[in-house]
């Protein structure tokens, strides 16, 4: 079973067992059909799609929610069962940002109790660098019955957030790039800076220049001054890219964290709660 990642050269060999989905989560959030359009020019032989904002995402409600919210428990049920998930299915998901994306339906089953899916190493770029195959035919496959078993504590929402901001015992981490932690710019959301009392450890650290992820000691090196899992919490700008760190803690053998699923865009919905820029 593969639970955190998987290699180009590991899923290469299990392609046609009929126990395994691949799924594609290609997503460009300044062109949200790009992915799509990708996935029909080339994937994967056997991907199904996702699409982050119809597939992994709930609803929006302006004033309420972040910019990807969690969809409800049945939605996920429903949707997982169409691309073909049971307990007995291995699930790989990839994209073509080293994980930025596919690491949000990662943690979205494990959340759910399916611990078996990986994210493949790389992505595409590690695939087709090893020759792997793509196809253009989209395969629908046979639906299966997914049944879910919700990790409830794995999640914080605002108000846990703004308590556990100041426990000295939890450390909430902000996963964006520097700049936008710092509120120095902000390319998406309409307020810049940060969590008060939340750290930086921006998700892109979590890769070599090779695009693969760091070994397991430079991740626990990385991530050697939090707490432990359950006093740990990671948010981002949607919910999104935080799912890296939480793939990158996972592989480094340190548990699994909590997520702040509404994050940075949740967190700004209502004006009362305090904002802080610079380090």
């Amino acid at each position: 079973m593969f639970n955190t990642i998987i290699s180009a050269a590991e899923l290469s060999e299990q392609l046609t067992n009929p126990n395994w989905q691949v799924i594609d989560c290609r997503h460009d959030l300044k062109d949200t059909e790009a992915g799509r359009r990708a996935f029909g020019e080339g994937h994967i032989p056997g991907a199904v799609y996702a699409h982050l904002d119809e597939d992994l995402s709930g609803p929006i409600i302006p004033g309420e929610t972040g910019r990807h919210p969690l969809p409800c428990v049945t939605a996920m049920e429903q949707q997982f069962s169409k691309w073909g998930i049971d307990e007995n299915v291995q699930v790989v998901v990839y994209d073509d940002k080293r994980g930025a994306i596919s690491s949000r339906l990662w943690w979205m089953l494990r959340y759910l109790g399916h611990s078996s899916v990986a994210v493949l190493d790389g992505g595409l770029a590690a695939w087709s660098s090893q020759g792997g195959a793509l196809e253009q035919e989209q395969q629908q496959p046979a639906s299966r019955n997914f049944k879910a078993h919700v990790n409830a504590d794995w999640t914080l929402d605002a108000t846990d957030v703004n308590t556990a901001r100041t426990d000295v015992q939890q450390v909430v981490v902000d996963s964006r790039a520097a700049a936008r932690y710092r509120g120095e710019i902000e390319p998406i959301d309409p307020v810049a800076g940060h969590v008060p009392g939340a750290i930086n450890l921006p998700f892109a650290d979590n890769w070599q220049e090779n695009g693969l992820l760091k070994s397991e000691e430079e991740l626990r090196q990385r991530f050697a001054g939090l707490p432990a899992a359950e006093q740990t919490t990671f948010y981002c700008g949607s919910g999104v890219t935080a799912c890296h760190n939480l793939l990158a803690y996972a592989y480094a053998g340190l548990g699994n964290a909590r997520l702040y699923p509404g994050s940075w865009s949740d967190w700004i919905t209502d004006d009362q709660r305090e904002v802080v820029t610079g380090a």
